[in-house]
């Protein structure tokens, strides 16, 4: 049995790669656009002004209270019904960007509310504008404390990716049932596909401990 899984394997390994390939190509666009997105959401939560903490406060509460996978749906189908001409893949990114920004957003927000008004203060203090005191004096102090948490998002967006296979996109999880399709594997083919997301995301942990590391105080 195992001869016959290795002869499988072979035969399938470019679409393997393939479709690993589509999964984290998918996974770090979702989760770059969605982190640059989530900022101004965490931003504009906790400074922007009321009507516009209240439209991104349902914005936020809307996303993060709907299943990926009807967010995945309606970007895939409205977007049509819409007039934009998005594939699968592109939906696939703007639902999972969507979907991560409303997360990272409160991550944001929590980690800014968390330091203390004087320095903000002080900064005015000095002369500082608003950009310059969260590039240089409140983003490094959030960046710490968020890193953890911004971890947990990274590695659910790589989860969530399986959800795309309804849409068409072809990647692992689409992949791989395809190849069981063929060779009736179900129980190896399946093991394989959750070793390669579990590589994949402890990839993913070890990068934010790796950055940790490098943005933490000295002690």
């Amino acid at each position: 049995m195992s001869h016959t899984f290795l002869e499988q394997l072979w035969i399938a390994r470019y679409v393997i790669i393939h479709g690993i390939g589509v999964t984290v190509s998918i996974s770090l666009l979702a989760i770059l656009a969605g982190s640059v997105l989530g900022v101004f959401v965490g931003l504009a939560l906790v400074y922007g002004g009321v009507v516009l903490r209240l439209i991104v406060r349902a914005y936020t509460d809307i996303i993060r209270g709907t299943p990926v996978l009807v967010l995945v749906l309606a970007s895939y189908y409205v977007s049509a019904a819409v007039g934009l001409d998005l594939g699968p893949f592109s939906a696939g990114v703007l639902a999972l960007a969507i979907f991560c920004s409303s997360h990272v957003g409160e991550i944001v927000r929590g980690a800014l509310q968390a330091i203390p008004k004087g320095q903000t203060e002080a900064a005015k203090a000095i002369g500082l504008t608003f950009t310059q005191t969260f590039t240089s004096v409140l983003w490094p102090q959030a960046m710490r404390q968020c890193l953890p948490a911004w971890v947990n998002t990274a590695a659910e967006m790589v989860k969530a990716s399986t959800l795309l296979s309804v849409i068409g996109v072809a990647e692992l999880l689409l992949r791989t049932q395809e190849i069981i399709s063929r060779n009736f594997m179900s129980l190896q083919f399946y093991f394989l596909a959750g070793g390669l997301y579990f590589i994949v995301n402890y990839g993913i942990e070890h990068f934010g401990k790796y950055v940790e590391r490098k943005t933490a105080l000295p002690s």
